[in-house]
């Protein structure tokens, strides 16, 4: 996650089944079986239109069990752009990504502008009673759009209350999907939102999304407590109206909104699946087990499983990971524990969280060594120690509330820096998890509470494999009721980020490779890993295609200048074709080891393509395309 711009751009594939022969981009009567999928290479980009658009010269080549293939191009088309007025909410029009309170009023900034997110983040398409709709989350807004520097200065509102879309899309015979109608999700049965990052589906078709809890986590005294401080100032002041005063333990969940056949929605905020900074919750094709992608730095491994499946709220147990460490090569190899912090119901947990525990109520802390051994030293969330002791019988609240601190206070491992997403290879076995970055909390260090991570700096980070497996017992001996459970992890060798001297544009992590994978998702039938990238490495950020089988990356999109690649999922069969979606932020936020001719070159070429807005800034790092690329016939 980076703060600034955003949209979002689906990549339209035609369903990865079945295929016959007919012209690339209709639909097919008959059948033919598919052997595999893999993706050419687009190159990256070189000239000022190509770093400062979005774009693929990607070619899917197919090959059908009776030995034929063909390829099919891929191609660009937009869908809708975060500011386009396509939003309906109480029967008037707004912009695509604008903010609401919690009475779905518009907020507005101190000019009284709207205040509309720049940044699409999660997304899942699917069919419901066979309509078409792709629900998307708005990460947070920077307030770029009017005049950034002068409310930084005036220390206005840093973070919004955030929101989602939820929108009916037409498809036609060729594949091609364009916006039917729109409108924002209302939060205020579950007191609003915070964050809302990377999402995808579920196996029992919903939508679920990381609340990622960064600013109201930190302990009063910590160094980062001013952010905490100023996120409940947001959500008391803009989302409440300074009539309801915010809790910290509303915020930091898994967000669910499950859609209906007429476009309408059921919220749900998931208490018993534990509070943190969640990138994403993802659950395997059993539908009880899920892992959690936990962003920042001192964050740690989380898996929840429940008690009934595709259906959390019935109730489940939720474990950390120790980190047994076997290698310190090539990003790392370790055997993975797992240590139950606790079970708990949606009901049991959200009658705690209203009765308005606070972290007093759940521990005591000392932000210096008390001289008490009853004291136990943590890192979690923060380079800072604080000492931790918890309070009698409230094992249950620690578990769901201060999910990280608890966890390590149990002797888990929260010595991981960024994790982000997490996807499933059911046929293998296998989860692959990003971390962003190796460092600071990864590497070897001296003299800390507990150093279970000792790998080599890496900022271009990796994305890990981990082996999953059934039977497997936690730290106290008990079988884990879950066949998804990780037991061991490392990095395959084209999945280590590869850092390098600044080349000529001020890449300084090799192009041919990811850099700072973020979002990552599984497609079964293509055999194929989607990674989309957040780097401060790379000029322009990528989504590739990895095969499993063979061993390929291709990179297939190149996002504009700046973005990063948000919001990556694939559906395999969506009314007879498949789909790649693939948002992108923040666009023109330039890294800082850039060229600093190509910077001013493209800021100039930026402005004069599209233009400023009434406060100087480059319409081009407000308004970004949601599109999609098409190409492949249907293939069942």
């Amino acid at each position: 996650m980076k703060m600034a711009k955003s949209g979002f751009i689906l990549v339209g594939l035609t369903a990865m089944l079945s295929v016959t022969s007919c012209a690339p981009g209709v639909s097919l009567g008959g059948t033919k079986a598919v052997k595999s999928v893999e993706f050419t290479n687009t190159p990256a980009p070189k000239t000022d239109d190509e770093l400062l658009g979005t774009y693929t010269k990607s070619i899917a080549r197919v090959t059908y069990a009776d030995g034929t293939a063909r390829d099919f191009p891929l191609s660009y088309d937009v869908l809708f752009k975060n500011t386009d007025m396509t939003n309906t909410v109480k029967g008037q029009k707004y912009a695509a990504g604008q903010l609401f309170d919690a009475q779905m009023n518009p907020i507005k900034d101190r000019n009284g502008d709207p205040v509309v997110a720049e940044t699409a983040d999660g997304t899942s398409l699917m069919s419901v009673g066979g309509k078409t709709f792709l629900v998307n989350n708005w990460e947070y807004d920077s307030i770029l759009a009017n005049g950034v520097e002068a409310y930084k200065a005036e220390n206005w509102y840093s973070r919004m209350p955030m929101t989602m879309n939820v929108n009916a899309l037409n498809q036609d015979r060729s594949g091609k999907l364009s916006l039917g109608s729109q409108t924002s999700v209302d939060f205020s049965p579950v007191n609003g939102g915070w964050i809302f990052c990377f999402g995808g589906l579920t196996p029992w078709n919903t939508h679920l999304a990381g609340e990622e809890d960064y600013d109201l986590y930190y302990v009063p005294g910590e160094k980062s407590y001013t952010t905490t401080a100023a996120g409940l100032k947001a959500m008391t002041e803009v989302y409440f109206g300074g009539k309801k005063q915010a809790n910290p333990y509303d915020y930091g969940y898994p967000m669910e909104v499950a859609v209906r056949a007429d476009g309408s929605y059921e919220v749900t905020k998931h208490y018993e699946m534990g509070r943190g900074t969640w990138e994403i919750a993802r659950f395997a094709p059993d539908g009880r087990t899920a892992f959690y992608g936990d962003d920042g730095a001192y964050s740690g491994l989380f898996m929840f499983v429940g008690d009934k499946q595709n259906d959390p709220r019935a109730g489940g147990t939720i474990y950390a990971a120790k980190w047994n460490q076997t290698s310190d090569q090539n990003g790392g190899a370790a055997n993975i524990g797992w240590i139950r912090l606790g079970h708990g119901t949606h009901a049991e947990i959200k009658a705690m969280k209203d009765k308005g525990l606070t972290l007093g109520d759940i521990f005591l802390t000392s932000l210096s060594d008390p001289g008490d051994k009853s004291y136990v030293p943590v890192r979690a969330g923060s380079a800072q120690t604080i000492w931790l002791k918890l309070k009698p019988g409230m094992e249950q609240a620690a578990a769901f509330f201060e999910t990280r601190r608890y966890a390590a206070y149990l002797g888990a491992t929260t010595e991981f820096t960024k994790g982000e997403g997490v996807t499933f290879n059911d046929a293998d076995k296998k989860m692959y998890y990003a971390m962003s970055r190796i460092e600071t909390s990864m590497k070897a260090e001296e003299g800390v509470p507990v150093d279970d991570v000792k790998l080599p700096e890496n900022k271009a980070g990796a994305t890990y494999t981990f082996d999953l497996a059934s039977g497997v017992k936690d730290s106290k001996g008990n079988v884990i009721n879950s066949a998804y459970v990780a037991t061991r992890t490392y990095v395959e060798p084209a999945l280590l980020g590869k850092p390098m001297t600044a080349d000529a544009q001020g890449n300084v992590a090799e192009v041919d490779s990811v850099a700072n994978t973020d979002n990552v998702h599984y497609s079964e039938a293509m055999r194929t890993l989607f990674i989309g990238e957040d780097s401060g490495m790379h000029v322009n950020n990528y989504v590739w295609a990895y095969n499993v089988d063979t061993k390929k990356l291709s990179r297939i999109l190149s996002v504009a200048a700046g973005a990063e690649a948000t919001g990556l999922s694939a559906v395999e069969n969506l009314n007879g074709h498949a789909y790649i979606t693939s948002n992108n932020q923040h666009q023109g936020e330039w890294i800082s080891s850039q060229d600093k001719e190509l910077t001013t070159r493209l800021e100039a070429a930026a402005k004069a393509k599209w233009g400023v807005n009434k406060y100087g800034v480059a319409n081009y790092k407000l308004e970004n395309s949601v599109g999609y690329l098409r190409g492949l016939p249907a293939m069942k």
